[in-house]
């Protein structure tokens, strides 16, 4: 083999050993830089907006999702659900969410949802007494609540009670509505909590 011939085979693999070490050595670089346009765990907790998929939300089910550290429920009410709402409105301390500050202004109303998608319910999972989380409880007229049960979120603590749009049956200690985070749909699939429906 001519001298030639060695030099540009060693040439040719020094090239591309070069290229290799290279091309990894900028990915070890351009990684962290990467990860730091993602928001961190501790901004996800302080308020970083949080995305959720509800395609696969079955109506009558519950997700939840954390978002500043608090559980959030994502509830797919049903028809049944929605026209037995106003049935309620006799037995809740603050049928219009009148007196509840913690809710978007496009929420005053009786789904306490976006209009365009009313079967879709998103509430901050905390009761308003004193913090405990309540149970989802979408039966109708089980036994341990009453024949005038029509399906909503009771707190294991003291009991407060709550219906399917989050708002306070009179007698529970809880003085005010459950409240509705700040969302928006990206999609009929998707939706983003701590970003406002007006919002850009």
């Amino acid at each position: 083999m001519s001298k030639e011939g060695v030099d540009k085979g060693r040439r040719r693999f020094l090239t591309a050993a070069t290229s290799v070490v290279g091309a990894v050595g900028a990915g070890f670089v351009a990684a962290p830089f990467v990860i730091s346009m993602e928001p961190s765990a501790r901004a996800q907790a302080a308020g970083a907006p949080v995305e959720a998929d509800i395609s696969k939300l079955e109506p009558g089910l519950m997700i939840t999702i954390a978002w500043r550290g608090k559980p959030v429920w994502i509830v797919r009410r049903t028809k049944q659900n929605l026209d037995d709402l106003p049935s309620n409105d006799p037995r809740l301390t603050d049928p219009k969410s009148d007196n509840t500050a913690q809710q978007p202004a496009w929420a005053k109303n009786e789904f306490r949802s976006q209009e365009e998608h009313k079967e879709i319910l998103v509430l901050v999972g905390i009761c308003t007494h004193l913090g405990c989380s309540p149970t989802f409880r979408p039966e109708l007229a089980p036994a341990d609540l009453g024949a005038d049960w029509k399906g909503g979120f009771l707190c294991p603590c003291h009991g407060s009670r709550f219906d399917l749009a989050g708002r306070v049956l009179n007698g529970s200690p809880a003085p005010k509505n459950l409240e509705v985070p700040p969302y928006k749909f990206l999609s009929d699939t998707r939706i983003i909590v701590g970003v406002d429906k007006g919002a850009a």
